[in-house]
């Protein structure tokens, strides 16, 4: 009698439990649905603390700038952006004059701006990003990814550091596109394909500096990816980063964002008149990212501190090009490299009024954004002002 009660607890225990794991498999079945989505590990890793010195020790330097915006602001028509950051900290940010002349709106801290050419390191990142995930080599060709590109043998380096040779699209668009909506880049790369306008030299063979090679690095992107170029940058560098009021704009194809600004020329030495789009406004990879200063100086952070690519791609994007013959060319992948006067690493844009410049100054551990929007013309003099201001008052 024993045996068989014996016999009777196990099998009930064992239904038992066999009870319990259905249970448990169906609950958690059940909450596959409802459960919230934890956001990926790398998310924490590339969010952005921005720092600002002491007003303690910024006292000095703040009037001395706030001195020096009023100045070219009444001297020089300068309605813009300033911020400066040492050590990684902000000690100095502002802006000064108008974000709407007809309105008479005066620019503020949100306040958004294209940064033309200062947009290519946008770009480059895009590119590095997919090199370290496997998905592009740099020695791969623009051929392995748009067979009809009739331009052979131009790898994505030579894109990245400006030795591909390719023909200026700004000419192609102006004098091969029949339509009157401005092309996008998958337009613009077809007209290439059929235009077969001359390069300017093979790739490889010399150091010319072209938006061509950043549209066509934008395409491939796009190409490569399955998403837009100004999704791509959002979903992999924007919003990691808290780049809360960076996107990319194509003119006639997006909408006009809030606080989003016009670019302006003086006209007649008072008036200043909006710079319309024109049909080389669509295209984006050379231009068309829209930031503000601090978003700016996020990028700066993210990509410095190695949180959002690789040290060795960081040391790649800030080395000197080379061309086939050995020589050192003064381009990395998407900056310009100063190594004798300044030891600096920068890039300077200017596109339909808006005149900007990131410059990091190795040396002093300096960064320095302008951004300008009524056709500005003295950054790099003002950058000078600034770094010798900051060396003479900062924590004075």
């Amino acid at each position: 009698m024993k045996k068989y009660s014996r016999q009777i607890y196990i099998v009930f225990m064992l239904f038992v439990c066999t009870f319990i794991l259905i249970a448990n498999i169906a609950a958690s079945k059940g909450n596959v649905v409802t459960k919230p989505k934890i956001p990926p590990v790398v998310e924490k890793e590339l969010s952005i603390l921005v720092e600002h010195h002491p007003e303690k020790i910024t006292k000095n330097v703040r009037h001395k700038l706030d001195s020096l915006l009023k100045r070219i602001n009444k001297r020089n028509d300068f309605n813009g952006a300033v911020l400066v950051a040492k050590n990684e900290k902000i000690l100095y940010s502002n802006q000064i004059g108008l974000a709407d002349f007809r309105k008479k709106e005066p620019l503020n801290k949100e306040s958004v701006f294209q940064l033309a050419s200062v947009s290519k390191q946008f770009t480059a990142a895009a590119i590095m990003l997919l090199n370290e995930r496997n998905k592009i080599k740099l020695t791969d060709s623009v051929n392995a990814y748009f067979p009809d590109f009739p331009y052979k043998d131009v790898t994505i380096k030579n894109l990245l550091n400006h030795t591909a040779g390719l023909p200026k699209y700004f000419w192609v668009a102006e004098h091969k596109w029949e339509q009157k909506k401005a092309p996008t880049n998958r337009e613009m790369m077809a007209l290439l394909a059929k235009s077969k306008v001359n390069r300017f030299f093979k790739a490889g063979r010399n150091f010319d500096y072209s938006n061509t090679g950043y549209f066509v690095l934008a395409s491939i992107v796009e190409k490569v990816s399955g998403t837009s170029f100004s999704t791509f940058l959002k979903k992999n560098i924007f919003d990691p980063l808290q780049m809360q009021h960076s996107y990319v704009y194509s003119f006639e194809n997006d909408t006009i964002k809030e606080n989003q600004l016009d670019g302006y020329r003086l006209y007649r030495g008072w008036r200043h008149r909006k710079i319309p789009g024109t049909i080389n406004d669509a295209i984006v990879g050379d231009k068309n990212v829209y930031t503000t200063s601090e978003d700016l100086f996020k990028w700066t952070l993210g990509l410095n501190s190695g949180k959002l690519l690789s040290k060795e791609s960081l040391e790649l994007m800030y080395a000197k090009g080379e061309t086939i013959y050995g020589r050192k060319v003064p381009y990395g992948f998407g900056f310009r490299i100063d190594t004798k006067r300044d030891k600096s690493i920068y890039h300077h844009g200017k596109w339909n009024g808006f005149s900007t410049g990131l410059t990091k100054y190795l040396d002093d551990d300096l960064v320095i954004i302008v951004l300008e929007h009524t056709s500005y013309n003295a950054i790099t003099s003002l950058n000078r002002k600034i770094k010798k201001i900051v060396a003479e008052n900062f924590g004075v």
